[in-house]
């Protein structure tokens, strides 16, 4: 039988047994094939498709009051702008 291959790290540190065993582990272990496939990735849907980002220029004493507000409700500063317009356009 061949040796293993040795795989060291950038300090020089061997990886051979470490690699074997989680090789050992990876091969053992039962994964739900049907699961991954469906798992969404990327972020979470905002409401009915997808969003549209909308550039809009902010002057500097409004950009400031945004970031001062997105920080003392500890949130985005795209959330506050959502929730500012939600409520002028009196939108869900």
């Amino acid at each position: 039988m061949t040796e293993p291959k040795t795989h060291r790290t950038r300090s020089g540190r061997t990886l051979t047994e470490e690699i074997d065993a989680l090789s050992t582990e990876v091969a053992e272990t039962d994964y739900d094939v049907e699961a991954l496939k469906t798992r969404r990735r990327g972020r979470p849907s905002m409401g009915s498709g997808p969003a549209d980002v909308v550039p809009v220029r902010i002057d500097p004493e409004l950009r400031a009051a945004i970031e001062a507000r997105a920080e003392a409700d500890h949130t985005t500063t795209s959330e506050i702008i959502r929730a500012a317009i939600r409520r002028f356009l009196e939108v869900a």
